[in-house]
């Protein structure tokens, strides 16, 4: 064995003995053994605290700081808690609750430091340890909101409590500043505000929907609780105001039923609540029936979402199976019932929430998917004492109850009859794959990928193009049956979904599905860009939602992603996925041999570093147009972009700062062309020593310049870009283009150009047709534009120039090497993932658009009408 060998099998340097532990010189001592100080742990080892890395990760930071307001609720001190998504998808909570405590603490090592640091930079810290504090909360370990202010590269925190104002950051998790007292104030509560490290998380996006499940489901939880979720990085085109959503439900859960049902055809009108205090646990279960065919059940534990169930789950199916069949004996309903009903029979059509709060309760992991406490039997004799009741004083309702789950234990074998079908049959029983199924020779299920595609025609498409050892392709045939309004049997019969249900081969039912056999580890749903395309995808999403969901929340079921447009010169062509990439390869384009002239001067830009700036300006305007949407004044944005307000200093001070002064003189300039009405002098915050300036515009609003607004990620996103690019920006701009070769040259193209079409338009006006438009080639002479905006848009339309660009709309206008090369190849296609985000909005809309209520569906297409883009009339 080589020297080079040794080391890399012994993993020792060379020239060091090896010992028997594998360590150099055998050494192994208190030198080896590593103490992580204060949160470098959580740095090291982040999914260990917060689950994972990635989006589940991500989002958690954000339950653990909003779950820290909701404790101080369930204390009685808080009733409004905002949740704000910044632009840069950074995130701000703020509370109207007591405020983290400021006072200085001492440490068991004799240090002393502000009780806000303590929290904020120490694991195991915090009150949930203190019973008298909180007597019930979702946090138990003191681990939370210091493992978000590890993970953030910004982290700060502001108080109100004590009639004064107190703020602090942090970078990372160690303290930036000290903890100051900022002014005065008569507000109380805390605000935080954090942006994830990007060293750390692999996405960085918060999901909007994600976001306003959790917190819808808090406000359902805790009645009369205010909770708003604001989201900076969507606004109304007309309004300019932010994407918001405000949740307050003085029902609790009752009204958390009633949301999930809403659209559905219900069996008695008012939810069945039950209410109970024993052995320290409150529990707190609702449910009502539809005339659906599946069962929707929360369960949650000190507001925390326990997505694996737990022991009050168990408790609550195993009362409620028992409770309906003692219900149904009584009503002497089971005449012709051979045995009693089963828990799946008694869940049909269920729709169910369980709130149980109850002081140190177990989970399992710090994300406390599963509660681990034993309250079954406490959960148990309360559904059987209140839900016995029940139906006992309401037997019309306890007979339509009974009766729909008489109907499911009928419908549940006549399903498993026709489940049989379904399954796969041996080579001996002459069954097998169905027919048209294209398969391929990889029999490993993680690499086989299955295309369902719409239509025979793009499904033999599809077959000619594919790569046979991994990708199966199974064409479907017309639009599927409609699964939200149909039953088992019904289903079952529908000779596509059969066909389906075969090549997956995880069988279907509760008693039979299997996600072990699934035969593709990707399930890719392949369908045309226009409204027949998008309808289908909406009915193979509704099956694999109500009947195979497992397979979306095990990440299996994927939407192909055709590329939006192809640009063609000749033999030249170029797919393009969307229209941000649209505009980068138009930019690139229309900056070859241009050159760009800016300001008084005359400097020019051209190259790279013409192609950099039209980037640049691209993102540019981007974000002044969202930041624009808050003043509503292009010239006034760009005065802030000049002035350069961007530091705290700019509005800190004894008297007002010169540039803040310098902007009310600009104002003032401008106050008559704008109406403003009512232009302030600059005026002094005295909660955060900080000074404003304030206007109404003509359509009677009010625009306030402030630290607030220079501190919002749009307007730094803004200030950073214009910081950039501001030695380019200044107006006039004249394009023009460097001659390639010689002017000869340049001119016997031009009019050779010109020949050509003019011969085309002669022909077509001859053909009795109207003469096509034509770019022609660009003009030599220079073309003077006076905006930014009015520049790039020019050049845009310059990179179009010679091109013919195409919109695809359909699998059907491409042939099999185009589809391969730009859906189906795995090194150059593009693959949207279908996750379960918001499982109650997703019910919700599931249920308006599929189901039986037209009345409600009338109501969203009215809603949405307006926001629809590309619509295939």
């Amino acid at each position: 064995m080589s020297q080079k060998e040794l080391e890399l099998a012994t993993d020792t340097p060379t020239g060091a003995v090896p010992s028997s532990n594998g360590t150099p010189n055998g050494s192994y001592t208190s030198d080896n053994i590593k103490v992580l100080e204060g949160l470098e742990a959580v740095r090291l080892r982040p999914a260990m605290y917060i689950g994972s890395t990635g989006e589940m990760g991500l989002h958690h930071l954000v339950y653990e700081v909003v779950d820290n307001s909701v404790d101080e609720a369930l204390a009685g001190f808080a009733k409004k808690i905002e949740v704000i998504i910044h632009v840069d998808n950074s995130i701000t909570v703020i509370d109207d609750g007591r405020g983290i405590p400021v006072d200085m603490k001492t440490l068991d090592n004799g240090e002393k430091m502000p009780a806000v640091q303590v929290v904020l930079t120490k694991l195991h810290a915090g009150g949930k340890f203190d019973s008298s504090t909180y007597k019930v909360s979702g946090g138990l370990h003191g681990v939370g909101v210091s493992c978000v202010n590890a993970l953030s590269e910004d982290f700060d925190v502001e108080i109100w409590r004590d009639g004064h104002t107190y703020e602090q950051d942090y970078a990372k998790g160690a303290p930036t500043s000290e903890l100051r007292q900022a002014g005065t104030s008569k507000r109380r509560g805390t605000k935080v505000h954090f942006l994830p490290d990007k060293t750390i998380f692999t996405v960085t996006e918060y999901n909007y929907d994600t976001l306003a499940q959790r917190l819808r489901e808090l406000a359902f939880l805790n009645k009369g609780l205010e909770i708003t979720l604001t989201d900076e990085r969507v606004t109304d085109p007309k309004t300019g105001e932010a994407k918001r959503a405000e949740f307050r439900y003085a029902g609790g859960i009752a009204e958390f039923i009633k949301h999930i049902n809403k659209g559905k055809q219900i069996l008695h009108e008012k939810p069945i609540v039950m209410e109970g205090f024993r052995d320290n646990v409150d529990m707190e279960i609702a449910l009502q029936y539809n005339d659906s065919y599946s069962e929707t059940v929360f369960c949650f534990a000190n507001n925390i979402n326990t997505a694996d169930g737990g022991t009050h789950l168990s408790g609550f199916k195993t009362a409620l199976t028992r409770t309906i069949n003692s219900a149904g004996q009584q009503l002497g309903l089971f005449k012709d019932v051979k045995e009693n009903l089963s828990g799946d029979d008694v869940r049909e059509g269920l729709v169910a929430v369980i709130s149980v709060k109850l002081p140190q309760p177990q989970f399992e992991g710090q994300t406390k998917g599963k509660l681990n406490s034993d309250i079954a039997g406490i959960v148990q004799a309360l559904v059987n004492e209140k839900l016995g009741m029940f139906l006992e004083q309401n037997p019309p309702v306890a007979k339509r109850i009974i009766n729909k789950a008489i109907e499911a234990a009928r419908a549940r074998e006549a399903a498993r009859k026709a489940r049989d079908l379904t399954r796969r049959k041996g080579a001996l029983d002459g069954g097998g794959l169905p027919g048209k199924l294209a398969d391929c020779s990889e029999r490993n299920p993680e690499r086989c990928e299955l295309y369902l595609v719409e239509g025979e025609s793009a499904g033999g498409t599809a077959k000619q193009g594919r790569d046979r050892r991994f990708q199966a392709i199974l064409p479907l045939k017309g639009k599927i049956l409609n699964v939200e309004k149909a039953r088992y049997d019904k289903m079952l019969g529908h000779e596509e979904i059969r066909a389906m249900i075969t090549a997956l081969g995880t069988g279907i039912g509760k008693e039979d599905f299997d996600p072990a056999k699934l035969r593709y580890g990707k399930i890719i749903l392949m369908t045309d860009a226009d409204v027949d395309g998008s309808h289908i995808r909406t009915l193979l999403l509704t099956f694999f939602f109500r009947h195979m969901n497992e397979l979306i929340k095990r990440g299996h079921v994927y939407i192909a992603q055709p590329p939006l447009y192809k640009i063609k010169k000749g033999r030249f062509e170029q797919y393009i996925k969307d229209d941000r990439d649209f505009v980068k390869v138009m930019v690139k384009r229309a900056s070859d041999g241009m050159i760009v002239r800016h300001g008084d001067a005359g400097e020019k830009l051209e190259g790279a570093a013409l192609t950099k700036f039209m980037g640049n300006l691209n993102d540019y305007l981007g974000f002044f147009e969202k930041l624009n949407k808050r003043l509503r004044n292009e010239e006034i944005t760009t005065l802030l972009a000049k002035l350069e307000l961007v530091r705290r200093t700019d509005f800190e001070g004894e008297t007002a700062p010169e540039k803040l002064v310098a902007l009310h003189g600009k104002l003032k300039q401008i106050e008559r062309k704008y109406q403003f009405k009512g232009l302030s002098e600059p005026v002094r915050d005295e909660e955060h020593q900080t000074w404003s300036l304030s206007f109404t515009d003509a359509q009677g609003a009010t625009r306030t310049i402030d630290w607030t607004l220079a501190s919002t990620p749009d307007y730094r996103q803004t200030m950073n870009k214009y910081a950039q690019i501001k030695e380019s920006l200044e107006p006039p701009f004249f394009v023009e283009y460097a001659p390639k070769g010689s002017a000869a040259k340049v001119a016997e193209a031009a009019e050779a150009e010109a020949e050509e079409t003019e011969g085309e338009t002669t022909g077509e006006a001859e053909a009795g047709k109207p003469a096509p438009k034509r770019a022609g080639r660009i003009s030599l002479d220079p073309v003077e534009k006076q905006t930014p905006q009015e520049l790039f848009e020019y050049v845009i339309d310059q990179g179009r120039r010679e091109y013919q660009v195409q919109r695809y709309k359909g699998l059907g206008e491409m042939t099999s090497a185009q589809l391969w090369e730009t859906t189906m190849d795995p090194e150059r296609r593009t693959l949207l993932q279908v996750k379960l985000e918001d499982l109650a909005e997703t019910e919700t809309i599931f249920t308006t658009l599929m189901g039986e209520d037209v009345e409600a569906r009338r109501k969203f297409i009215e809603e949405n009408a307006l926001d629809v883009k590309n619509l295939d009339i």
